[in-house]
């Protein structure tokens, strides 16, 4: 077991890691970094979704890990185990130990599917997929479909592109279209979120698609709780809509998607019709299914186990277990010499690699300011982050907002195109200038 010392520590080798690490070597000549990453491979996870609907190739998207570490970075190759911020140690699952005097967290989130009863048993069989894990298989489940019903859902946990759900809906959607499969599937969407995107003008071209475009019936308030992979049911449990509203049912007066509800009795399921009503007048653990012949959804996740139990992590409240960061600077909320960026953090915004990008050069500022004995005083960030929604094989919009769901669309790209209607200018942009500016720019340390 060895101790290493470096300057700085950069926990985690994803977007956040590497590009935070490049412009830092970028800002200041000669300083130590060091990242801990233990994979071999990076991936561009953006464009899984277009690997889901055989719009692009799986290995289109992956470079080893090597090859976009910064040159002048110490690669430690490792696991972490804990974090000790009071004796400024990492300690890794080797017995290692690496001691820093500044520390940047960004080792994303993890998948849990033991957080939903039998999604481990059914992940990847039975017609259930994710493009958060294996977008080559939802390929193969899409490619195959021949109709009934497709069910696009999520989970009730923060899930890193909240966008991504229905992304692959609407170009699944778009696939059945030109494939003469209209008329024989209904695409279903179930979400325990309460709208189908909370800022405009995005919030009013997406809810175009959804029931003018592609007629799709969808759900608010619908916390999938089980997937039987076998009987291929989904079920769900009702949250409270906000206001007292009990619009539940939405573009599907006629049970298309085909729910039902039921509680149990007696140890026999008793079945009622499923219809808006106020959550208090719903039988006794009243649950709510839907048989489906395909179900894509998006995984439930958490902050990483071993993250969630270090001291710079929220140790109650509804944000336990994330990263406790200053919204606006990305300072621990509890030491000074650390700073966490993208989906590990309590930043109430949609994690996403735009939001990263935007964090980067705001840590790289108060990270220096701090080394040079200041504050951090730099409130650079202000929760933006941003959604390419593709809803179309040929069609994208891109979704840029702030905190509080304010828009927030560049000025520049604004000039030129309205970037709040799906077009084809903005699917070029996604299928080929995005990876082009994350290979060649974002992970290479320059700020834009």
């Amino acid at each position: 077991m060895a101790t290493h010392k470096h300057q700085v520590v950069v926990i985690g080798g994803g977007t956040g890691g590497i590009m935070i690490a490049a412009q830092l070597l970028r800002a200041r000549k000669g300083l130590d970094v060091a990242i801990i990453e233990p994979s071999e491979y990076h991936y561009y996870q953006p464009a899984w979704t277009l690997v889901g609907a055989g719009l692009m190739s799986k290995q289109a998207t992956i470079r080893k890990e090597k090859k976009v570490m910064p040159k002048k970075a110490t690669w430690i190759k490792d696991y972490v185990e804990t974090i000790d911020p009071d004796a400024m140690t990492v300690t890794l699952r080797s017995g290692d130990t690496v001691e820093y005097e500044y520390l940047i967290v960004t080792p994303g989130l993890e998948i849990n599917l033991d957080l939903i009863e039998g999604l481990k048993d059914t992940m990847g069989k039975n017609g259930v997929c994710s493009n958060y894990i294996d977008p080559e298989y939802t390929w193969e489940v899409l490619k195959n479909f021949q109709g009934g019903t497709a069910l696009f859902t999520q989970p009730a946990t923060p899930i890193k592109c909240p966008g991504a759900p229905q992304k692959i809906m609407y170009l699944s959607a778009d696939h059945f279209k030109r494939h003469g499969l209209k008329d024989k599937a209904t695409v279903v969407f179930a979400t325990p979120g309460t709208v189908i995107f909370g800022t405009e003008p995005f919030k009013s071209e997406l809810n175009r698609y959804v029931h003018e475009v592609y007629d799709i019936p969808h759900r608010f308030g619908y916390k999938l709780v089980k997937v039987d992979g076998e009987n291929k049911e989904a079920h769900y449990e009702r949250l409270p809509l906000p206001e007292g509203r009990t619009d539940y049912v939405h573009n599907d007066d006629s049970n298309r998607a085909g729910f039902k509800g039921y509680y149990m009795e007696d140890g026999k399921r008793v079945e009622f019709d499923e219809k808006n009503e106020p959550l208090d007048s719903l039988p006794a653990g009243a649950r709510f299914v839907i048989k489906f012949d395909m179900m894509h959804l998006a995984p439930p996740q958490m902050a990483p186990a071993w993250f969630q139990k270090t001291k710079l992590a929220n140790q109650d409240g509804p944000d336990k277990g994330w990263m406790a960061v200053h919204k606006n600077t990305l300072q621990s909320r509890f030491y000074k010499n650390v700073f966490g960026a993208g989906d590990v953090t309590d930043l109430p915004t949609a994690r996403t690699g735009a939001a990263i990008r935007k964090q980067a050069p705001v840590i790289v500022k108060n990270l220096l300011d701090v080394m040079d004995g200041k504050d951090a005083a730099y409130e650079g960030y202000n929760g933006y982050s941003s959604c390419p929604l593709v809803v179309a094989h040929n069609r994208m919009l891109l979704a840029e907002f702030k905190y509080d769901n304010i828009r927030s669309s560049d000025p520049l790209l604004s000039k030129f195109l309205d970037t709040g209607k799906a077009s084809y200018p903005m699917w070029l942009l996604k299928r080929y200038g995005l990876p082009f500016l994350y290979w060649h720019a974002m992970l290479k340390g320059y700020n834009f």
